[in-house]
């Protein structure tokens, strides 16, 4: 299952992020995103977990749980919209 992690710190890194998870189970991967200009993280990220109930336990215990100062949001993430044209907005 794959997660949707916003509200994140901007220290955070991909490292952090799979540590914060791998308590609820298997991380297959934790990726938080940066700017592709700057590098610098954009304060959110993903989480894929290969159990359903893992998963949900990790959304449960850790949506809304401080992290670095910062109350973060975890949800189920949504299937990404490709576009067909090369526009960057």
């Amino acid at each position: 299952m794959n997660m949707y992690v916003s509200n994140l710190g901007f220290h955070t890194s991909d490292e952090d992020l799979k540590q914060l998870f791998e308590s609820f189970g298997m991380v297959s991967s934790a990726k938080v995103i940066t700017d592709r200009d700057t590098g610098n993280s954009r304060g959110f990220g993903f989480v894929e977990m290969q159990s359903a109930d893992e998963a949900n336990r990790a959304m449960d215990k850790l949506n809304g749980k401080e992290v670095e100062g910062r109350a973060i949001s975890v949800s189920v993430a949504r299937e990404r919209e490709r576009r067909t044209d090369n526009r960057r907005w």
